[in-house]
This record gives structure tokens, C-alpha cells and sequence, in this order.
């Protein structure tokens, strides 16, 4: 559906799973203004960096806009002909077990819902899984296991209602900046909230915390054991609660008071100091949220973690009331939605149990499909595996980038590459992925496509198109019913639109419902088109009976699980076993997202201010560690396990816990030379979910020795080819990259012309210092700068961000050139640097120059140059810049 310029058109953010509104406004010209949507309960306006620039993400630069046949251009009948004729012949020789679907928290719920009724209802086996598996599984199992059904009990409300805010595993200052400032709201007004954020890194969040609690990768289990003894052994347990709604809480004690808190300090890396001021601060709260995310989740203990979490809401009845539960807040938009119809491997639709005979059957009859799955499908990691191993003979892969994001990511594109059959459908023409595709099938994009998508507190919101659909791109619902139709189901999939999708999805919410089951939305079973068009946002369950009363949008404050007996159950779960490393490494791996990038980059790598704030990957190091390794500041670093190695920058920090090093997970092959982090994961998955350990693993850290470092400005994209180190960024005007060279180059200026693209005849504007070893190149074609070329034998020392604005400018004056070549401005020049503030452009330097104007605080830095008015993620990164200048100020 394409809008009319001029036109605001409310939809939802892609990204994390906080679920913003957007207004989003389609210009003459085609540019698309972005705001936060004031009237949405997510955010009520807010934006954090990457929802602000998503209008510069709209573009087609790279898109995949039309279907492809082993690279040559096709229809989509021929394609999708191929496709179905490539499955039923696997099925056919080797059971409907040799296909399987990967889908993505990227798909919006009408896409999940069509994929997983074809493979569940119509071809019969439970091989669809997601890469929801890899941020939210862990919770999902917890949940079941306490719970009798995924349920997430609470509200972002309850975030701010609570008199203490845990933040566990989740740096959500960084990953969910919009509740982290909800957070910070709330507290400013409540200054006696307190905060505790338990992590083993010191991330920006920690500058909301009154207590950081540093714990040891994997602790957690430990502290929430001694946690839920002490509230035993104190008189902190809900006796009336506990007897009217729970069982099993003797055994989770027997097992909690197994360790003294001697034994909890050695397993979590804390003092006991620091335990008994943790325990103290949640025993003495009457109204107590524990938030968790991927620290927890991404372990191979994590669903021992979350019921850990769980048992201390159930042990003082702390669920279901306002400002009291656990809370899981979910990475990506639509996981929620995924986990809602089943798109999980050991799910069936609408929150039913696929090992539960009467559910499979309610399913089936309701679907009138020919068959059901019999049995749990292949989760991510054994999908993948068995890909490799052969049993998987033909994998549709939708909207995710698994060569990078999953564990062991070479040996999954090995499986990928020797797969007899792949579908890839994407927006993006080239990804670490598609690059093994048979077929590749264009998809929607946001602005694009139309559905829905539920996120962390269970909030339902419409993701509205409203830029056309460019060239032959195809909503993801539309290839699963056509491909449904190729395979003989054609009635079944007969979708006339999405709407028509949410129809029959919500219908099944409440098909022999009745209360049995938490997820109920009924009410929307007849919605029109119209009424779907003007959905607004709602958190379910929404039935359709008796909706003269609003249901409560809590959970299990007055009990009601959903387990046979309706009582919650207490896990009791124990410390995990210490693995020994036989590798000879001795660091700790942790991998994880930064501010202004997501996932794979394929949406926030097209953004210019995105990238200003980090544009090359790194590797977090504690100082004592650094220099054990003489490793210097900015150096490169190589790190390394048993499966492969990755260079990145070395950022060295004492945010960083001593033995531990973190690197981001966004750069693949398409922005680095080497920096695909999960290449270096194992495989090693929780028992319970099938959730990978990204957050541990052990790797061995060394310097990378370079001969020369260099940095580069280019108004083409730069041509990496000969260098041994590089990773690229886009700017305003072209590219920035950094390289590194491991031998003698014998002729630079060959090099310089190699990595611009020139031709060898281009006049350069050239500085050589053989003493200070700096090497420095410019081309001019007129008045306008192509690039510039800095080499040095130490890391390059020059205002990035400035030789990137000089792709911008006039340089009619011939003399300003060498200003260029200088790699800073003059004295009477501004130099941002390095950009702190993504959402408003603002750099350290315009910071430190107000905080000499006379600058003393966030606000009054806030006030004179904007920075942090925006999603405020940045205003722990200007607190830690106002210390370090009022500290030199007193020096």
C-alpha cells in the first residue's frame, strides 16, 4: 500500500522487542521523517537511535528485488515451482523430516503463522525453528516449567511502579534504551527506587544502579539460590501464597540451602558483602521486578536461571500485582509474536504443548490438515547439525542471517554450502547467507509489508506499509501460502491478505478455549479489513466473551497457572557443574549487541550516524589483562578458540571484568575482514531449551602484529582486498574504513590507488615523514575531495569523523587542501569528534566544550548541546566525560 506523500502513518519500530510506535511521514521526494508515537503505551514518544534513523534505512541501495535461480533472474511461478518440486521430492524419498524452515523474530505474526500451520499441519513435521531460539528460549522453557504456559506475568508499568528494579543479564541502557529511560523517569520522580544491575561487565546501564553487582559468567543460578534462602530462613515467604498457589517450594529449598554464603561467593565471583547487600535490598522491597534478558537466556544453564529468577516471585507471592514479577524482555519485534503461533520447534500454535495428544488433535481439527507433527521438530543448533550431517535435504531460510548469528557459524555455513537445496527470502541482495542460496526470494521490508507484532509485555501493534513495494518483492505470508498452494493445499492457504491471516489465528486462540489456555484473543476473530487496518494497540488475552469487563493485563497475582492442577510449581535447580577447560585458553568470551547497530547490520549499516558512534568491531579488555599481553590502546587484537579466530580493535577498558573480554556480535563479512564473533561459540546448548551459550565461552587473546595501520575516507566504497585488517562504515558522503597491513608494502601508492579505485594516473596530493612514519594521501576531482589515505606504523592518529565530513566539503581554496592531509582541522575549525550522541550528532568535543563553558551536569550539557534529549542512552557516556574533565579541572 503506498501512502500519499505528505501523509503520517502510525506503525511499529522493527527492532528490539520494547515495541515503539513510529510516525512515520513520507515526504515529496520519497524521504521518510521518523518521531516516536506519543500516543503509544510502549514508549509515549520516545525513540531510541536506530528507531530515529529507520528513514534512513528505507532506501534500495542493495535490496534483492526480484526472485533468482542459482543467480539468474526469475519469475516467481518458476521459483516457487522449483521450490515446492525440490521439497515434495525430499519428502518424498526421505520423509517430511529432511525439510525444515528457519524463521526470524524479523517476520510479523501473520508471516509465523502461515509458516508454521504449512509445516506443522500440512507437511507434518515440527522442523520450524527460529532465531528467536537464540535470545528468548530459555525464558520460554522457564516460563512452562513454572508456569504451565509461556506466560510473561507483568507490564512495562510494573517497571515503573517498583520500589527495586533487578536488571539481570541485560544492559538495557544499550539494548532497550526506551524502558531503560521509563526506568530512569520513574526514578527521578521516586528518588528512593533503588536499582540493581547484575552483570559481569560495568555497561552504561550501571549508571542508573545504586548497587553493580559484577558476578562471574554463570552466577546467576548461585545468587538467586542464596537469594531464595534467605528469604526462607528470614521470614520473607508468603506462606499464604506459597500453600493456596504453588507446590514443590521444600524441594527448591533443600537444594538452595545446600550452599552457605562462603560457597555462593566462590560461585559467583561477589563478596559476601555484596551478597548480603543484594539480599537485603530485595527482602526489604515490598514491590520487586527482576528484568532478564539475554545474559540469562543465552546460557547453558539459562532455564535453570529464569526459574531461579521465578522462584523468588512465587516464594513471596511478588507476581501478577502491580510493581512486583519477573520479566523477560525479549531482543527482537516479533519474538513474542513467533512464540504466540507456534513458530518454535517444540511449540504448537497458539500457545498448545505439540507433546500434548489432546492439543495436537484440537490443532489438527481445527487447521482440517491431513496430518500434525507428531513430535518437538529440530531446534536451531541441531537443525543446522543435522543439515551437515546429511538428514536435512532441503532449508527455507526467512529473514535471518544464521552464518553469523548462530554458534559455530563456519561449520554452519559449511552445512549450508554442501545443503542439496536452500531458499533464502530477504530484503538484502548480499549477506553471509544468501550467498549459499539456490533460490532467493524478495521480500518486504519494513514501510513495506502489513501485520502485527507482540512484544515483551504481550502488546499486540500493527506494523503498517506505507512505501510500495519495490520491484518484485513479495510479503514473506504470501511466498508460505503460495508455496502451501503449489503443495496441494490451496483452500487451506487461500489468504486473500494478512488481515484474513490474523482472522483465522485469532479464531484459534480461542478454538476450545474457555479459559484453559493464557493466550485468548478472540475478540479479533471477526474483525474486517477495516477494523484490522485500524487496529490499535492492545495487550492480550482479549476474548471475545464476556468483553463488557476488561481482563486484567496481569497474571497470577490471585494464582490461576496454567498447569493441570492450577498450582505454579517451584524448579528446584542447582548450581551448574564447573566444565573444565581443556583448550589452554584462559579468557572468557561474551558476546552481545552495542548501542546504534542491530543484529547483522543489514538495516543500520545503511545509516551514516549509526556508525559515527562505533564503526569497527572490538574487543573489550580489562588494563591488567591488556598489559599482561602488551597490549597497547587501539592496538588489534586477534581472538581466537578451538573453531576460528577474529581480529577487532582492542578497547581497552575497567568496565571489563579482569579474565573476561566482550565482543559484539553485528559485523560480518560484508563490514569486516574478520570479525563473525559466533565462528568462535561451541555449540553447546541448555539441556531444557536448545538455547546456545553465547555468553561463555573460553578463548584465548593475543596482539595482532601489524607492520602498518591505516584509515581511509572514500566517496566510492573502498576496495579491501589487499589488506590483512579492515572494516568499513558509511559516512554522510562515501565510506570510512580502517585497514592493517602485516608485511612491507612496496609500493603505497599503488595501495592508496587499490583502495580508493583510482586510476594509477590520478594526481594525489601527498605527505611522507619516513622519521615519524606517516604516509598521507588526498585525490581532488575539482573541487570536491574523492578520498584520503593515512598510513602509520601505530595506529592512525586522526579526527575520523572530521576526514569524513571533508567528502562534503568546497575546496576551491587550494590551500585547504592540505588541512585534508593534515587529518584535522585548524585551530578556528569545528571538530565534533568522536560522536557520543548518534540521535542529535554531538561529539566529544562539543561536550567538553560545554562542560569548559561552564557545563556541570547531564542536563546543563543536555541543554547547551542537545545531546541525550533524544532516547538518552548516551547520558552515562556524558556523565563519564563530565567526571573525567571536572577530575582534570581540580588536578
Amino acid at each position: 500500500m503506498t501512502r500519499t506523500p505528505g501523509t503520517t502513518v502510525k506503525t511499529t519500530c522493527p527492532y528490539c522487542g520494547v515495541g515503539c510506535g513510529v510516525l512515520a511521514t513520507l515526504e515529496e521526494g520519497g524521504a521518510v521523517t521518523i518521531k516516536g508515537d506519543p500516543d503509544h503505551p510502549a514508549n509515549f514518544g520516545r525513540l531510541c537511535s536506530k528507531g530515529s534513523a529507520l528513514g534512513e534505512t528505507v532506501d534500495l541501495d542493495g535490496r534483492l528485488l526480484v526472485p533468482e535461480i542459482d543467480g539468474s533472474r526469475a519469475s516467481w511461478d518458476d521459483a516457487l515451482d522449483l521450490v515446492a518440486a525440490k521439497f515434495a521430492e525430499a519428502i518424498a524419498e526421505h520423509g517430511p523430516d529432511s525439510v525444515a524452515f528457519y524463521v526470524s523474530g524479523q517476520l510479523l505474526t501473520e508471516d509465523y503463522y502461515v509458516a508454521n500451520k504449512l509445516m506443522k499441519g500440512f507437511i507434518g513435521s515440527a522442523n520450524i525453528d527460529t532465531n528467536s531460539r537464540l535470545c528468548m528460549a530459555a525464558s520460554v522453557a522457564g516460563h512452562r516449567r513454572a508456569f504451565g504456559s509461556d506466560t510473561v506475568p507483568g507490564t512495562y508499568e510494573d517497571l515503573e511502579l517498583a520500589d527495586l528494579v533487578v536488571l539481570t543479564g541485560s544492559n538495557l541502557a544499550w539494548c532497550h534504551p526506551v524502558l531503560y529511560q521509563r526506568i530512569a523517569a520513574a526514578k527521578a520522580a521516586r528518588p528512593e527506587m533503588r536499582i540493581v544491575l547484575i552483570d559481569p561487565r560495568r555497561t552504561m546501564t550501571a549508571d542508573l544502579a545504586d548497587l553493580h553487582l559484577p558476578i562471574a559468567p554463570d552466577g546467576d543460578v548461585s545468587l538467586f539460590l542464596g537469594l531464595l534462602a534467605h528469604l526462607a530462613d528470614n521470614g520473607f515467604v508468603d506462606e499464604a501464597y506459597v500453600a493456596a498457589h504453588t507446590s514443590g517450594i521444600e524441594q527448591a529449598l533443600d537444594v538452595a540451602r545446600a550452599q552457605d554464603l562462603k560457597d555462593l561467593a566462590a560461585q559467583t565471583g561477589l563478596s559476601v558483602t555484596q551478597l548480603e547487600q543484594f539480599y537485603a535490598l530485595w527482602a526489604g522491597a515490598e514491590k520487586v521486578v527482576t528484568v532478564y534478558s539475554q545474559g540469562v537466556n543465552q546460557s547453558r544453564n539459562g532455564t535453570d536461571k529464569v526459574n531461579a529468577i521465578i522462584n523468588c516471585h512465587l516464594a513471596t507471592g511478588r507476581i501478577g500485582r502491580p510493581g512486583m514479577g519477573p520479566f523477560s524482555v525479549t531482543g527482537q519485534p516479533n519474538a513474542m509474536g513467533g512464540r504466540e503461533v507456534g513458530g518454535l520447534a517444540n511449540t504448537l500454535a497458539a500457545h498448545m504443548e505439540i507433546e500434548n495428544p489432546v492439543h495436537r488433535d484440537r490443532v489438527q481439527r481445527f487447521w482440517k490438515s491431513p496430518v500434525i507433527a507428531q513430535k518437538p521438530g529440530l531446534k536451531a543448533v541441531d537443525l543446522f547439525q543435522a543439515m551437515g550431517d546429511g538428514r536435512i535435504k532441503a532449508l527455507w531460510i526467512m529473514a535471518t542471517n544464521p552464518v553469523d548469528s548462530m554458534p559455530d557459524a563456519g561449520a554452519v555455513e559449511a552445512a549450508l554450502a554442501a545443503c542439496p537445496f536452500v531458499v533464502v527470502s530477504d530484503i538484502m541482495a548480499e549477506t553471509d547467507t544468501i550467498r549459499h542460496a539456490h533460490v532467493k526470494l524478495p521480500s518486504l521490508g519494513w514501510g513495506e509489508k502489513d501485520g502485527t507484532v507482540t512484544n515483551s509485555e504481550r502488546r499486540i501493534s500493527r506494523q503498517r506499509a506505507f512505501l510500495a513495494a519495490p520491484g518484485e518483492a513479495r510479503a514473506d505470508w504470501w511466498q508460505m501460502a503460495e508455496f502451501g498452494k503449489r503443495m496441494g493445499h490451496s483452500e487451506a492457504f487461500d489468504f486473500a491478505g494478512p488481515a484474513a491471516v490474523m482472522r483465522e489465528y485469532a479464531a484459534q486462540t480461542a478454538f476450545e478455549n474457555n479459559g484453559t489456555r493464557d493466550l485468548d484473543i478472540g475478540a479479533c476473530a471477526d474483525m474486517d479489513d477495516q477494523a484490522y487496518d485500524d487496529l490499535q494497540p492492545f495487550q492480550w488475552p482479549r476474548p471475545a466473551r464476556d468483553m463488557s469487563i476488561s481482563p486484567d493485563t496481569r497474571f497470577f497475582a490471585n494464582g490461576g497457572f496454567f498447569t493441570p492442577d492450577r498450582l505454579a510449581r517451584f524448579v528446584a535447580v542447582a548450581p551448574p557443574q564447573t566444565v573444565p577447560d581443556r583448550t589452554g585458553h584462559r579468557f572468557t568470551l561474551n558476546t552481545g549487541r552495542i548501542r546504534d547497530h542491530w543484529h547483522t547490520m543489514t538495516r543500520t549499516g545503511k545509516s551514516a550516524r549509526l556508525s559515527a558512534h562505533i564503526a569497527e568491531p572490538f574487543a573489550e579488555i580489562h588494563p591488567r589483562d591488556a598489559k599482561l599481553l602488551n597490549i597497547g590502546t587501539a592496538d588489534l587484537v586477534r581472538v581466537e578458540s578451538a573453531r576460528g579466530e577474529v581480529v577487532v580493535r582492542a578497547l581497552i577498558t575497567d568496565r571489563q571484568r579482569e579474565g573476561t573480554i566482550f565482543v559484539p556480535m553485528h559485523w560480518t563479512d560484508q563490514w569486516a575482514s574478520s570479525a563473525r564473533v559466533d565462528r568462535l561459540v561451541a555449540p553447546v546448548v541448555d539441556p531444557v531449551s536448545g538455547q546456545p551459550a553465547l555468553k561463555n565461552t573460553t578463548v584465548g587473546l593475543s596482539r595482532f602484529e601489524a607492520s602498518c595501520y591505516g584509515f581511509v575516507v572514500s566517496r566510492n566504497k573502498p576496495a579491501m582486498l589487499r589488506a590483512d585488517y579492515w572494516a568499513m562504515a558509511r559516512t554522510v558522503a562515501g565510506w570510512r574504513a580502517e585497514f592493517a597491513l602485516a608485511g612491507a608494502q612496496a609500493d603505497i601508492r599503488d595501495l592508496v590507488c587499490t583502495l580508493l579505485g583510482l586510476d594509477p594516473a590520478t594526481p594525489l596530493l601527498s605527505l611522507a615523514d619516513p622519521r615519524s612514519g606517516l604516509t598521507r594521501y588526498a585525490a581532488f576531482d575539482g573541487v570536491r575531495l574523492v578520498g584520503a589515505f593515512y598510513l602509520s606504523d601505530r595506529p592512525v592518529s586522526v579526527s575520523r569523523n572530521w576526514a569524513a565530513d571533508q567528502l562534503e566539503q568546497d575546496f576551491a581554496n587550494l590551500s585547504s587542501r592540505w588541512q585534508v592531509i593534515a587529518g584535522r582541522p585548524a585551530s578556528d575549525m569545528p571538530d565534533k569528534g568522536a560522536i557520543v550522541c548518534a540521535c542529535m550528532n554531538v561529539g566529544i568535543n562539543d561536550i567538553v566544550g560545554a562542560i569548559r563553558s561552564g557545563c556541570s551536569s547531564v542536563d546543563t550539557v543536555a541543554t547547551t548541546t542537545g545531546a541525550g534529549t533524544n532516547c538518552g542512552s548516551c547520558k552515562a557516556e556524558i556523565r563519564g566525560i563530565l567526571h573525567e574533565h571536572q577530575i582534570i579541572a581540580a588536578e
